[in-house]
C-alpha cells in the first residue's frame, strides 16, 4: 500500500510592520502616559501663590487685563492670554486652571519622541519619550496653573522643526513656518525659552547649508519678540529679587530637577534621590563624551540643548541678574531624556539600566501626588472657621490676598509684589496676620528689606495686643497665620484690608502687577 505524505505547509509570510504606524504608536503612547500621570489627583493639591496670580491676572478684562500683563513685564503673556479665554469660558476651577498644563506635558513627551524618531530610531524614541513622561518636575508643572509645561512643549516642538530644517535638502515652507511659530510662542510662554536659540545656532556650525533658512526664521522671531522686549525693559528685573547667586544648595536643586530625582524645596527628597541623581549625572557625562567622539549630530543636538542654557544661566547669575533656578532650567529637561535614551536604548544592558531609572523616577514621583507644599486651602479654611465679628485681616505681602480670596469665594484681584505695610482700621478686637513669601533674613538685599518690614509689622502688633497665637501651613513657602488678641490700645501703625465678617474679604481697590516667575 502506498503511503501518502502530505506536503509541508508553507510558513505564513512575516507581517511587515509599517514604521510610520510604529512611530505614531510611540509618539502617541508616550504623550498619553505623560497626560495620564498629570491627571492623577490633579485637583487635589492646593493652589499656591503664583497659581493664584494666574487666576487674578487672567480673570481681568479690558484695560485691567492688559495693564496687569504690562506690569508683568510681558513674561508668560501668551499663557495669560490663553488662560484668559479658558477662564472666561469655563471658570477658574483648579481642573480648568491646570488641564492646559497637563496637555502641554503630554505634548512635550510626544515632541521628544518625535524628535528622537527623526534623529535616531524607534527604540530611542520610546526610551526618550518614557523618560520625559516619568519626570517629577514635568508632572509637577503639568499639574500647575503656570506656563512652564507649555514652554517645554513649545521648545521641544521648536527643536523638531529645527532638526527638520537642518536635515532637509531644500527648504520647505511648512517646516519653516512651524519653526517660526513654535520658537516665537515658546518665548511668549516664558522668557527663558530664548536661551535655546544660542544652542541651535551652535549646532549650525556643522550644517552651513541651513544657515540662511534658520537665520531668516530667527529674524522673524526677533521681530515678534519686540513687544516683549519693550515690556521687559520697562518692568526691569525687580521681580527676580528672590533669586540669589548660585550656591551649592541651588546647584543641588538644579541637578535633582534635571535628573528627575527630586524637586526641592517643593517636595522632600525620597530615599532614591541621591542614587538616582548620581547615576543620571554619570550617564549624562558618558553620553556627552560619546556624542563628541561619535560626531553624531543628533546626540550633539541633545548635548547642546542641555549644556548651553545651563552654562548661560549659571554665568549670567554670577555676573548679572541671577536666574539660575530649577524652574528656569526646565527648558533643558527634554535634552536629558534624549541623551539618556540615545545612550541606553542600543543594548540589552542599557535597557536594564533604563528600567532602573524609570522605576527610581516613579518612586520619586509617587509621594508628590496630593501633597500641598504651600497649603492655602487649609490656611484659608482655618481663618474662615475661626473668625469672629470685629476681627480684622491683614496680609503681607498683599499678594497673599489672591490665594486667600480664591478659597474664600471672594473676587480674585491682582495684588502682585506689593510689599507694603498694611493699614488697620480702628476698633479691631483681634487681628489676623497672614504672611507668606515675606522675604528672607539671609536672602538678597531686597529680600532682607522685605523681611525687615514683616518683622516690624509683627513687632508693632505685638505692642498693641497682649497675646498672639501662631499656626503654620505648608513647608516649601510656609504660610504663617498669626492671631493677635487682647487689645490694650487702639492700633495706629499697621492695617487690615477690612474688618472680618461673614465674607472675610472686601477689597476696595485693585492693584495690577506680576507674580514671581
Amino acid at each position: 500500500m502506498a503511503t501518502l505524505v502530505r506536503a509541508p505547509e508553507a510558513a505564513p509570510p512575516a507581517v511587515a510592520r509599517d514604521p510610520r504606524l510604529v512611530g505614531v504608536a510611540v509618539v502617541g503612547g508616550t504623550a498619553a502616559l505623560a497626560i495620564a500621570l498629570c491627571l492623577i489627583e490633579m485637583s487635589t493639591r492646593s493652589l499656591w501663590l503664583d497659581e493664584a496670580a494666574t487666576v487674578a491676572i487672567a480673570s481681568q478684562h479690558g484695560s485691567a487685563f492688559w495693564s496687569a500683563i504690562s506690569h508683568d513685564g510681558g513674561n508668560m503673556l501668551g499663557y495669560y492670554a490663553l488662560m484668559h479665554v479658558l477662564i472666561g469660558w469655563f471658570g477658574h476651577a483648579a481642573f480648568v486652571l491646570r488641564l492646559p498644563s497637563a496637555l502641554a506635558a503630554g505634548g512635550a513627551a510626544g515632541a521628544v519622541s518625535l524628535l528622537a524618531l527623526r534623529l535616531f530610531d524607534q527604540r530611542v524614541a520610546a526610551a526618550a519619550g518614557l523618560l520625559t513622561a516619568v519626570s517629577l518636575p514635568l508632572v509637577f508643572w503639568g499639574q500647575d496653573g503656570r506656563g512652564y509645561a507649555l514652554m517645554v512643549a513649545l521648545v521641544a516642538g521648536s527643536f523638531c522643526a529645527f532638526a527638520a530644517i537642518v536635515q532637509a535638502d531644500r527648504g520647505e515652507h511648512g517646516t519653516w513656518i512651524a519653526y517660526v511659530a513654535l520658537t516665537a510662542l515658546s518665548v511668549y510662554a516664558s522668557f527663558v525659552a530664548v536661551l535655546v536659540v544660542p544652542a541651535q545656532l551652535l549646532l549650525l556650525a556643522s550644517r552651513p547649508r541651513a544657515w540662511r533658512r534658520v537665520a531668516s526664521a530667527l529674524v522673524v522671531c526677533g521681530v515678534s519678540w519686540v513687544p516683549l522686549a519693550v515690556l521687559a525693559a520697562t518692568r526691569g528685573s525687580g521681580q527676580l529679587f528672590w533669586i540669589s547667586r548660585p550656591t551649592l544648595t541651588s546647584e543641588k536643586q538644579v541637578i535633582l530637577a534635571l535628573t528627575s530625582a527630586g524637586f526641592e524645596p517643593n517636595f522632600h527628597p525620597t530615599f532614591v534621590a541621591s542614587g538616582l541623581a548620581i547615576l543620571s549625572v554619570a550617564l549624562l557625562l558618558a553620553a556627552c563624551l560619546a556624542a563628541v567622539r561619535s560626531r553624531h549630530w543628533g546626540a550633539q543636538l541633545a548635548a547642546a540643548w542641555l549644556l548651553v542654557p545651563l552654562v548661560l544661566m549659571w554665568l549670567e547669575s554670577l555676573v548679572g541678574q541671577p536666574i539660575f533656578t530649577a524652574r528656569n532650567l526646565l527648558v533643558s529637561l527634554p535634552a536629558v531624556a534624549l541623551l539618556l535614551g540615545w545612550l541606553l536604548a542600543r543594548t540589552r544592558v542599557g535597557w536594564a539600566v533604563l528600567a532602573v531609572l524609570l522605576v527610581a523616577r516613579a518612586v520619586a514621583l509617587a509621594p508628590s501626588y496630593g501633597t500641598s507644599p504651600e497649603n492655602w486651602r487649609a490656611a484659608s479654611a482655618y481663618v474662615t472657621a475661626s473668625q469672629r465679628p470685629g476681627d480684622c485681616l491683614a496680609f503681607y505681602p498683599l499678594d497673599a490676598q489672591m490665594p486667600f480670596a480664591y478659597y474664600t469665594g471672594s473676587s480674585v484681584r491682582p495684588y502682585i509684589e506689593r510689599y507694603e505695610t498694611p493699614r488697620l482700621p480702628s476698633g479691631c478686637r483681634r487681628v489676623w496676620l497672614v504672611a507668606s513669601h515675606q522675604g528672607l533674613p539671609s536672602g538678597t538685599s531686597t529680600s532682607r528689606a522685605h523681611y525687615a518690614r514683616y518683622a516690624a509689622i509683627r513687632s508693632a502688633l505685638g505692642r498693641e495686643y497682649r497675646h498672639a497665637v501662631t499656626r503654620s501651613f505648608g513647608y516649601a513657602s510656609v504660610i504663617w497665620v498669626e492671631l493677635f488678641y487682647g487689645r490694650s490700645v487702639v492700633p495706629t501703625n499697621v492695617s487690615a484690608l477690612s474688618p472680618a465678617s461673614a465674607t472675610p474679604l472686601t477689597h476696595s481697590s485693585t492693584v495690577n502687577g506680576r507674580p514671581r516667575t
